[in-house]
């Protein structure tokens, strides 16, 4: 169940813009025969092929929030500016301000009959005129030299076209690494450009994780290709194997990579720490803890998959890909790896069945699938299977950390204190790195005023699968560690959990909120957040219930959590000082068509974020028209603009923005031109509802449709306004922005079975202004599920031998809809100033303080038994033996 409980302070609707001459356009109209044309949908004008549609609406990015819908009285709706001026926008004045026809109200996505009936188009069901299919061969063992590969036998299987290894691609450069930890020194494997390296496309001296690419093979079909891997016969000598960051960071550790002594990526910190040792040292109260956020698997419900088509006639190369990015991938394919034009790429990514991060990273597959159609000269796919996935997609966490809180007797929080180690796994990824140490470092303190803080991060390489991002990467993290730290603290003090934390948020006069670890938050009001959610959880009632509980044979336990996400990643500039080797913006182009249809065509890919649904909203709001009109086209680098892609919680913070920012230029040109139709000055026309009318005289106007035929035609059009309506934007905002929230678990264990069921769930979330409460109510719950997975039962294991022993969803439990409650949601509403939309991240923010919000009330569950900490996962065997008195 969903309340809204705040309204936007941002207008953005209809307004009056100064004027120029009068013409009579009726003749326009007649000849287009378009008098008072009704809106169409589906524009055709567009050369645009069918490119990204959604899908499931749980992986969605974030969107724009609503004015009330049955609300409860606004809990600060905090003044943002209007943000126009944070782009090359023109204004549009407010003489006439409108209501939101649009935004805010819940609408269905568009994109869900196509996908509920199978009709949309992945990857997997490209298949291209006379393609041909790839299997990898990954390595079985996590470590090991490369003595000999034979690939004779394989060559002879029937169907095979070709059977490929390292040597083949010696002209191939290594992959990328374009995020690294920033302002500090920092070790990779080579690249010829003096970037920092990835991994090559096959490796041919070593192999250092399970899954770590050796060779291709390419056969009619893809069931010949999977039979002539066996065929391929690989002499190994094996070498020493270390899977955990800090193990690999001791003397005598397996070495990785020659170029990174002692394994070490980066030594990373933030904050004050003389300031914190200081304060640490003189406090009445510290608690300490070792913690380890677990290493996890990404289980998009779609794995990867790669269709490469080399044009010999044109020199040109196509990509179909599962990708996040195509801007990106285009860009560090064609000029980092490949070697080739940039104009010579380019790259298309379908419906990605999605993805919580994984996807937004180079892979071998990629540049393989481009080499060997252009070897063989026809197409060449490659769809992974599960196994594969769990064995060579990027993971997430996987942090090994000592934290330490320090305090007053009156529970006030005076330091925190981190030394993590993070497992960047055998090769960097394309951002991992970046993931590992900003995300997580400077996000520590979450919503509380403490006074001194510092982090330090130990980024190690070792002989597991990459790290990259997963859903709400570092910040949950962050999150976790630090709520564990209050609720330690509360224990010691004797002080009620829920207390403690409300002592210490940062208060909203305090805004905009330096962390003192380099986030400056941009707008919140963290109070009414947290009360509200401690409200409708039914806080003050857990007494009762727990005992309540315990005549069932259950032991009840609450657990809160607060957190606060940096998200909308760009602005460029900043995080460029963050490591980023490349610009963060984004970009919209919106052309109205002389029917009166308008297509928006965007610079970013959705993953499952109802993109075309969104954009085509925040387009018809600013315009004054239906959203039925407007045609939404991305995921194509020929046809859409430059833009950097979806992750980090940014489609509707910045590409939603771009979108708006661009429609107002429409509005402002046809403010202008409807001066000339209307004969009036320009500054006695009003743009309202999707029409121009003299301010005082309705009937003098023009409808949308109107004017685009009008503008199409540029009859009577003075100089200085140019004919047809198609503009562009690129946005590239201030600074990030922070959503922030409360949420609180509910847990019953069995004392007999050490089961935890999840019997209740508040979340209260604050994204600023949301545009479709229906598709972010679906983000959110989805994001919940994604944390409880970790808390309760997600894990990639390896063996000693750095095996992945968890490496199908046999071995790997993911939750289900048994495992989850209906969620109790509310939200308020804190616009941000950095944007015009006011708008904050919210695809991945609610699966921030899950994982911290259950461990807490598992162990709020068992502290009469002295239980004051349990590692994730709390599956029912560690839970049951912790209730048998076993110590961790």
């Amino acid at each position: 169940m969903t309340a809204v409980t705040g309204e936007t302070a941002v207008t953005v609707g209809g307004t009056t813009v100064e004027g120029a001459t009068a013409v009579d356009t009726a003749a326009v109209r007649d000849a287009a025969a378009v008098q008072d044309a009704a809106p169409v949908r589906n524009a055709t004008a567009v050369d645009a092929a069918p490119v990204q549609d959604a899908t499931a609406v749980e992986d969605a990015a974030p969107v724009r929030d609503a004015t009330a819908v049955d609300a409860a009285p606004v809990r600060d709706a905090t003044a943002v500016q209007d943000a126009t001026a944070v782009a090359d926008a023109p204004p549009a004045t407010a003489a006439e301000p409108e209501e939101h026809a649009v935004l805010g109200r819940p609408m269905d996505a568009r994109e869900d009959p196509q996908l509920l009936r199978g009709e949309a188009t992945y990857v997997a069901d490209i298949d291209l005129p006379g393609t041909a299919h790839m299997a990898i061969l990954g390595s079985p063992v996590a470590h090991a030299k490369l003595l000999s590969i034979d690939t004779k036998a394989a060559e002879q299987m029937p169907g095979v076209l070709k059977v490929a290894t390292a040597a083949d691609f010696t002209d191939v450069m290594p992959l990328p690494c374009i995020w690294i930890p920033g302002g500090v020194e920092s070790h990779f494997p080579p690249h010829p450009y003096g970037l920092p390296g990835a991994r090559p496309v096959l490796t041919g001296d070593a192999v250092r994780h399970v899954g770590d690419p050796i060779a291709v093979v390419v056969a009619e079909t893809p069931r010949q290709a999977a039979a002539a891997l066996a065929a391929i016969s690989v002499e190994y000598e094996p070498l020493p194997v270390v899977t955990r960051a800090d193990a690999a960071l001791a003397e005598g550790a397996p070495q990785l990579h020659e170029a990174v002594p002692g394994n070490l990526n980066a030594y990373w910190t933030c904050g004050d720490k003389d300031r914190t040792d200081a304060a640490i040292a003189a406090a009445e109260v510290t608690v300490e803890l070792d913690l380890v956020n677990q290493r996890t698997i990404n289980s998009p419900i779609e794995p990867r998959g790669a269709v490469g088509d080399y044009d010999a006639a044109t020199g040109e190369y196509t990509l179909y890909a599962t990708t996040q990015g195509p801007h990106n991938h285009r860009f560090l394919l064609s000029a980092l790896v490949l070697g080739i034009p940039f104009n010579k790429l380019r790259v298309i990514a379908p419906t990605v069945g999605g993805s919580f991060g994984t996807k937004g990273y180079l892979y071998p597959d990629m540049p393989l699938v481009l080499l060997l159609s252009k070897a063989l000269g026809r197409p060449v796919k490659w769809v992974d299977t599960r196994t594969g996935l769990m064995n060579s997609t990027v993971q997430g966490r996987d942090h090994r950390q000592h934290v330490t809180l320090a305090g007053t007797r009156d529970g006030r929080i005076t330091a925190v204190r981190c030394t993590s180690y993070a497992n960047l796994g055998a090769y960097p990824s394309t951002i991992g790195p970046g993931v590992a140490t900003a995300l997580m470092g400077r996000s520590i303190t979450g919503m509380y005023a403490v006074d001194a803080a510092f982090c330090e991060v130990y980024a190690a390489f070792t002989n597991t699968v990459s790290l990259g991002a997963q859903r709400g990467s570092g910040r949950a993290e962050a999150a976790f560690l630090m709520e564990r730290l209050v609720d330690r603290y509360a224990g010691e003090i004797g002080m009620d959990p829920a207390e403690v934390r409300r002592r210490n948020l940062v208060p909203k006069e305090a805004f905009p909120y330096d962390n003192g670890l380099g986030w400056t938050y941009d707008s919140g009001n963290y109070l009414p957040n947290f009360d509200r959610a401690i409200e409708l959880s039914g806080y003050a009632d857990m007494p009762a219930r727990k005992a309540e509980a315990r005549t069932r044979g259950k032991r009840l336990g609450v657990g809160i959590a607060t957190y606060v996400a940096i998200c909308g990643v760009g602005p460029s500039t900043r995080m460029s000082k963050e490591g980023m080797l490349g610009g963060t913006w984004e970009s919209a182009n919106i052309r109205v068509h002389p029917t009166g249809e308008v297509t928006v065509t965007v610079g970013s890919a959705s993953t499952g974020q109802s993109h075309h649904t969104v954009f085509a909203m925040v387009a018809a709001d600013e315009l004054g028209i239906d959203p039925a009109q407007v045609q939404v086209y991305e995921g194509d680098t020929l046809k859409a603009p430059y833009g950097q892609g979806t992750y980090g919680s940014r489609s509707y913070s910045m590409a939603a923005p771009a979108v708006a920012l661009t429609a107002r230029k429409i509005k402002a040109k046809l403010v202008r031109a409807g001066a000339v139709f209307l004969g009036v000055p320009e500054d006695k026309v009003v743009y309202r509802g999707g029409a121009v009318h003299e301010e005082g005289n309705p009937e003098n106007s023009k409808s949308f449709a109107d004017l685009a035929m009008a503008m199409w035609y540029g009859w009577g059009l003075p100089p200085e306004i140019e004919p047809a309506l198609d503009e562009t934007t690129h946005f590239d905002p201030p600074d990030f922005n922070y959503p922030f929230g409360t949420h609180v678990a509910v847990v019953e264990v069995d004392e007999l079975t050490g089961e935890t069921e999840v019997v209740a769930y508040t979340a209260v979330d604050d994204a600023g202004n949301i545009g479709n409460p229906k598709i972010v109510n679906g983000q959110i719950e989805g994001s919940i599920v994604h944390g409880l997975g970790q808390a309760l039962m997600e894990a990639a294991e390896y063996d000693e031998n750095g095996i992945l022993i968890s490496y199908d969803l046999d071995h790997y439990a993911l939750p289900r809809a048994a495992d989850v409650p209906f969620f109790a949601l509310d939200r308020t509403v804190t616009p941000s100033p950095h944007n015009p939309l006011g708008a904050k991240g919210a695809g991945e923010i609610a699966t921030v303080p899950p994982a911290a919000a259950v461990v807490n009330a598992v162990v709020d569950a068992l502290s009469d038994l002295g239980v004051r900490h349990i590692d994730m996962p709390l599956t029912p065997e560690k839970v049951w033996r912790r209730l048998q008195g076993e110590t961790q």
